[in-house]
């Protein structure tokens, strides 16, 4: 796999280091760009895939530059990009080229949220069970809520019957009966906890995923570029669900 990392954070030094651990290292990983232009198209020629782990306002540019230098295999991890998801998928289409986006690459991740919507299917036609979400990060974490808690939280509130929408964080006063409230921590060194619960009068039920660094994220983009590479996908977006999906048909 001939790849490119765009991002010198935390995530993607560990998508790097992962693709060094499988004996295909990464061409080049690209940091924030010298001028306002971004990066050259020279930098992405010859890649195959590039991983997108930068910050949110780099995305769409990294995404033309390296369509200019003829990548058409993409893995984005990044987060706080939406607004340009219209833009950059108008490229991936017009460019005959294809990405899995995703606010998290974790197989376990993926598996937890299908686990969410299961229980709030279960649970939602019972008035006296009510669902709630807490996620913790290191302090340094920028996004909150976290990609993974805002896609928990989605999943969950489309699968609820009385669920309609996420808390805004207020000062006084308790969220609406239809809100779904959302807590986030961000303090030391934790690289990840998302918790689901549900409680009633008499009892409490909680799932909790912790995350032990950043291995299982990793080792999903690279999975993830490993699919898009097996065979022709259609241009533009496809979900990490449709990478997981593959796995389970496989057993």
């Amino acid at each position: 796999m001939l790849s490119i990392v765009a991002g010198d954070g935390g995530m993607g030094r560990a998508v790097a280091s992962a693709l060094a651990g499988r004996g295909m290292p990464a061409m080049a990983i690209l940091g924030m760009p010298d001028s306002a232009e971004g990066h050259s198209p020279e930098s992405f020629r010859n890649a195959e895939v590039l991983f997108e782990f930068a910050v949110g306002e780099a995305v769409l540019q990294n995404i033309r530059a390296a369509l200019q230098g003829g990548v058409r295999r993409f893995v984005i991890g990044t987060t706080n990009w939406a607004s340009d998801r219209d833009a950059v998928e108008t490229l991936l289409i017009q460019n005959d080229a294809a990405a899995v986006a995703s606010a998290s690459f974790s197989l376990g991740v993926m598996l937890f949220a299908r686990l969410v919507e299961d229980a709030a299917r279960l649970f939602g036609p019972f008035a006296d069970y009510d669902p709630y979400l807490v996620e913790w990060h290191r302090r340094s974490k920028a996004d909150r809520p976290s990609g993974t808690a805002l896609e928990l939280s989605r999943r969950l509130i489309a699968a609820h019957p009385r669920k309609t929408r996420v808390a805004q964080p207020m000062v006084h006063g308790a969220p609406a009966l239809e809100e779904l409230d959302v807590s986030v921590i961000r303090a030391g060194a934790s690289p990840g906890m998302h918790l689901v619960g549900f409680d009633a009068p008499g009892e409490s039920l909680e799932m909790r995923l912790t995350a032990r660094d950043r291995s299982a994220y990793s080792s999903g983009a690279i999975t993830a570029a490993e699919w898009l590479l097996a065979e022709p996908r259609a241009p533009g977006f496809h979900s990490f669900d449709e990478v997981v999906d593959s796995i389970i048909a496989k057993q």
